[in-house]
């Protein structure tokens, strides 16, 4: 099967998966439960959101283990579980891939190192732990993703390279500013992300949630000038969110998501695949255009 990456440098576009968290809701996950924790309660379940991305047509999916570190589990009381859990994650998700690419999904911490709140030290050690148990299970690449601030996603990619045989790719939110730039919250742009992630040893990096694919695209643009080479993933939300009714709403249809695809390919994405609100539907739809793009 090789490599993620030698599957792009020789040309390939590839599909990734959609969102995790809203599937797991509708498969009747509590506000207040642990999603992790459903990797040994509920593996038919997890099973399952894995097989329908892979039965839409994906060429990777990822794992259900995105607050898989210490600090996110220890809120639960399940901070002694890090490597069990995250091994049973990888193997529920590597059992649904068959051949295609499993991403052990890593998000933040939920930390903020400049506040004091952990050490780089103790960082490193959470991050390492979490990786060293989503490889055990099978994981192709650790998706580091959802990240912030440029020191956190340092410290992950590091830990992941360290002590990890897996690919390591990295991602990272922005949101559009009412000047019309993207900026994390914690104020970084896509261009100030390339080069850092790039030298701590990220093969490929991009752009997560907080967007819908339009605003993909300028991202996407901005990563192209900083970088023409590295590969750049995208996992775009089913549009802005609307709120109604006191719940969360992504408005975008799979066609809406779809139309987009080859602006998205124009500005140099390599993967393309969804986060919050997105469905198989949604992927079977990108990976059609995909299969009648030439790329």
């Amino acid at each position: 099967m090789g490599k993620i990456v030698d599957q792009i440098m020789q040309g390939r576009i590839l599909v990734s998966d959609g969102a995790w968290g809203t599937f797991l809701q509708q498969k009747g996950l509590k506000a207040g439960e642990c999603p992790e924790e459903w990797n040994l309660s509920h593996p038919d379940d997890v099973y399952d959101i894995a097989k329908s991305y892979i039965e839409a047509g994906a060429d990777m999916v990822e794992t259900n283990s995105f607050g898989g570190t210490c600090f996110k589990l220890g809120r639960y009381g399940l901070g002694d579980k890090v490597f069990e859990l995250n091994k049973a994650a990888a193997e529920l998700s590597r059992k649904a891939a068959g051949n295609k690419f499993v991403l052990g999904s890593v998000g933040p911490t939920g930390k903020i190192l400049m506040m004091g709140d952990v050490s780089e030290d103790e960082m490193y050690e959470a991050f390492k732990e979490q990786a060293m148990g989503l490889e055990a299970g099978g994981a192709d690449a650790i998706m580091i993703e959802t990240m912030t601030d440029l020191d956190e996603a340092r410290i992950a990619i590091r830990a992941a390279k360290e002590n990890t045989q897996c690919e390591v790719f990295c991602t990272m939110t922005f949101e559009k500013t009412l000047s019309g730039e993207f900026r994390s919250m914690m104020g970084i742009s896509p261009t100030d992300m390339v080069n850092t992630l790039v030298d701590a040893g990220a093969e490929l990096i991009g752009a997560n949630c907080g967007n819908g694919i339009a605003n993909m695209i300028g991202i996407v643009e901005e990563i192209r000038k900083a970088n023409s080479a590295v590969p750049v993933l995208v996992h775009a939300n089913a549009g802005m969110p609307v709120y109604c009714d006191g719940e969360t709403h992504f408005p975008e249809t799979p066609e809406e998501m779809a139309r987009l695809v080859p602006e998205l390919l124009r500005a140099g994405a390599n993967i393309i695949g969804g986060c919050c609100g997105t469905t198989p539907e949604h992927i079977r739809k990108v990976r059609e255009v995909l299969s009648s793009t030439r790329c």
